[in-house]
Formats: C-alpha cells, structure tokens, sequence
C-alpha cells in the first residue's frame, strides 16, 4: 500500500486508517493518499492552540517574522514542486499553478514584513481639560486563536492567506484544507515543522464536514476565517454568531467596456483570459460582460475569438491555459445551466461542450438576467456577453447582483472611473482592466453576500486583532 500522506498536529505529522484518495480531476489518476484527522487529533490541536494563545501573543515580532521568512525562502525553493502538486490535486495548467506558488511566495513574505511594522500608536488625550497629561497607547492584540478555512480553487495561495496573518499577529490557526485538494497545505506544514514556532501554534488538518461544524462551534477558537461557498459561509456565520467571523464568498463578477476605450483587442483578451484561467473556478473570474453598444458588436468577435484561442487539454503541459473543473460533477451542472439558459433564449456562439470534467471554454449572448448563468456564481469557463445603451444602464445591471466582490470598468474618462468607484456596489473597482486583478497585499473582499472582512495581509491582520488601550497618566505630553 502505498504511504499515507498525516496531518499535522500542533506542529507534528500524524496519520490515521481513515485514508481517502486524492486523484487528478483531469484523467482521475491516483495523485496520493491522504488522511482525515481523528477526533483524538482534532481535540490535541485545538486544546494546544488554546494553550499556547497567551505564549505565542507575547512573542517577539522578529521570532514570527524570522518564521515567515523560512517558509518564504522554502516554498520559494520547492516552488516547482508544489507548482506540480497543484495542477496534480486541482487540475489547474501549471502555468496558473506556478503563478499561485509565485502569489503565495509574495503573501508569506508581506507577512514577514508586516509582522516587523505591525505595532500601535499614540493618542495625546489634552484635547479636553480632563486628559491634560495623559495619553494613549493604542495596539493591536489577537483575538485568540483562529479556525481558518480554505478552498479548493487556490490550494496554497489561499492557504498562505489564512496562515501568513494569523502567524504575523502571533495568533494559533488550526488550518482545515479543502478535502479535494489538501496537499499543497500539507507541504507547507513541513515548512512551517522546521520554524521554532511554539508548539500548538499550528496545526493543519483535513477533516469531514461533520467535524468541521464541531470545529466551527468550539468556544477555543474564538476567530473563524472562511473561504468558499455562500451557504456554507453564512451557515457558518448562523452557527456561531458571537464569533468573529470573516467571510470571503462567492461572485459574478462584471465587466463594463465604455467607448472611450479604444484598445479592444486588449479588453478582449483580458476578458478571455479571466473569464477562463483556472476554468473560471475564480470568485473574481469575469463572468458577465456589459458594452455599450457602440462596441459591442467589434468586442462581442473579438472577444470570441479571443476565447477560441485559450488552449485547452492536460493541464500538465505548459501550452494548455484551461483545464479541467474540479470534478465531473461541477462540470455537469454548468452543463445543466447552460441547457437552461439556452432553453430561454441564449444563444451559444462558443463552447457549451462538455467531456467529463472538462468543460469548453464558452460564450454566450442574449442570455435572460434571471438565468443561472447570469445571476448565480458560475464557478467555471463561461461568460456572458450583453449590449447596453449607457454607462447608467451598465452600472444598474452590474449593481443588480446580491454579490458585490469585485467589477472592472474598461474607460479612459477619469471622470467616469471616479464614478465607477463611487456608485458600483463591490468591494474593488479595477479601472482599465477585468475584476480578476488583485494584488496579494491590498485589502480584498465583498458586500452583500460577497461576505464580510477583508483579506491581504495587512487588512487580515488587523481583522484578526483588536484593539487594545493603555492610557498613561501624569506625563508631559
């Protein structure tokens, strides 16, 4: 039988019998075997994580940035590897894995960086007679320790975003992987298993769902940090209402192209390219697209040609740039969404195939707003393209979504990239190029049920802690 892949627990590898495999979404070839945690494991990791909260608080900042900069050298020394077990577990082309490693590289190391600079400031008090000689000394302390929750779509890069902040503000995260795809996180526990961290300041485990809701209830992990789904996310929230819960959900996420941008095969390509990367399994990958229809009709054949050139097939050769869904389950119900929008009047003008888990990169016009395909997340290669008469009328459809994560507005008016900013109801406008973009280090998240928190490092670490106040009495100020 080949070797079992454990968990880590409080910072030490262990494994169980109760063994699943891990197989390539693309031809369902045996990638590992791996474990789920035992209740045994899951209670020593959580009641360590609550052990060490108070030790691993008070540790100096150069000890946990000292940590994070390990993990950046390694994982970018293993970069190639872990780049390889992506597309392995995920299925996604190893250009964009290779991409995700280079991304997750860069979060360890802003977390190593803001680890140094995260401290406090002083608040002279003498503005009212009452505070003459005082003053405040504002800081930021950790909540406690931190259940972090990661998705399938990003293996590394989104896990980095759980375990960078938490490691940097000195919090204990107990990381739960994605079963589909945990690897990539249980390399990086072999990274972190050669820091001196404390031990119980972390731990990864793959777990079922079942032991996740538990994990979601405990009182010793007072922060929960979610990835994923909308009905999980809230379900989540439901559950542990006086919890800190950050939330970062699902999307839609649209395209305005007003005339005044002139460079269309640029939007085009960009369209294309993220409304397919990584099958669209993205919650900022493009899924709707509004012209205006002095250039719609130009776009709408560029746009689709554009499309027709994402290479698509194994996502072990470096040419293809879209590979499978994450299984054929995923890829038969955006089958089964598309035949619905058809069925009310799309019209296909690429794709809409499907062979196992791999579905055609596709296009589709005319199609009505309350389809699927237009008003839920996609979560897969497809994007739907629409006329519109006005900038008005683009950012009422835009609007119109319940998700609110990111929007991108193709205009040379800086006028109207001020208004995009000011009227579109997301939590990121991406002026001159497609809601895909985001920078590891920036603030990112959603409004509605796009979520709630923000994430990039600086802003995760912040949300992670709070604030803590020291007044001093009786001091020249």
């Amino acid at each position: 039988m080949a070797s079992v892949i454990g968990n880590w627990v409080a910072g030490e590898r262990v494994t169980s019998e109760a063994t699943f495999e891990v197989r390539h979404p693309y031809d369902g070839s045996l990638v590992a075997t791996a474990c789920y945690a035992t209740d045994a494991d899951v209670e020593r990791a959580v009641a360590a994580a609550d052990a060490v909260r108070r030790e691993f608080a008070a540790t100096p900042a150069h000890v946990r940035a000292a940590a994070l900069d390990h993990v950046t050298r390694r994982l970018e020394e293993r970069a190639e590897e872990v780049a390889q077990l992506i597309t392995a577990e995920n299925g996604k082309p190893i250009s964009w894995a290779r991409g995700e490693v280079a991304r997750a590289v860069s979060t360890f190391r802003w977390g190593a960086e803001e680890a140094r600079r995260f401290s406090g400031e002083l608040q002279r008090l003498d503005t009212d007679p009452g505070g003459t000689g005082r003053m405040a000394l504002v800081r930021r302390v950790p909540r406690g320790p931190v259940l972090g929750i990661s998705p399938f779509n990003f293996p590394i890069n989104l896990v980095a975003h759980k375990v960078a902040p938490a490691l940097a503000v000195g919090a204990p995260i107990v990381l739960k992987p994605a079963p589909k795809t945990p690897l990539s996180a249980l390399v990086l526990g072999e990274l972190l298993a050669e820091t001196e961290l404390p031990t119980g300041s972390w731990s990864v485990l793959t777990t079922s769902n079942d032991k996740a809701a538990e994990l979601v209830t405990d009182p010793r992990l007072p922060v929960v940090s979610f990835t994923g789904s909308g009905p999980v996310g809230w379900g989540i929230r439901d559950a542990a209402p006086r919890k800190h819960v950050t939330l970062e959900l699902g999307g839609n996420a649209a395209v305005v192209v007003d005339p005044t941008w002139t460079d269309l095969d640029f939007a085009a390509d960009r369209i294309a390219t993220f409304a397919m990367y990584q099958a669209g399994q993205s919650c900022i990958s493009v899924q709707r697209v509004y012209a205006h229809r002095d250039v719609y009709d130009d776009l709408a054949a560029r746009v689709v040609k554009a499309v027709e050139a994402q290479v698509t097939g194994d996502p072990k050769d470096p040419a293809t740039k879209v590979g499978p869904m994450i299984d054929e389950a995923a890829a038969a119900r955006l089958e089964e969404w598309v035949g619905e929008a058809v069925e009310a009047g799309a019209e296909v003008l690429t794709g809409g195939t499907r062979d196992g888990a791999t579905f055609a990169p596709t296009v589709l016009a005319d199609v009505p707003e309350d389809a699927k395909v237009s008003c839920e997340e996609v979560f897969g290669p497809l994007l739907v393209l629409a006329p519109v008469g006005s900038v008005d009328e683009a950012f009422e459809k835009v609007n119109a979504s319940r998700y609110g994560l990111h929007a991108g507005v193709f205009t040379r008016d800086l006028q109207l990239a001020f208004r995009a900013a000011a009227e579109l109801e997301v939590g990121g406008v991406i002026i001159g190029d497609v809601p895909s973009y985001r920078a590891d280090q920036m603030p990112y998240g959603g409004v509605k049920e796009s979520g709630v928190g923000r994430e990039g490092v600086h802003a995760a670490m912040v949300d992670l802690t709070q604030e803590h106040v020291t007044v001093l009495t009786g001091i020249p100020v």
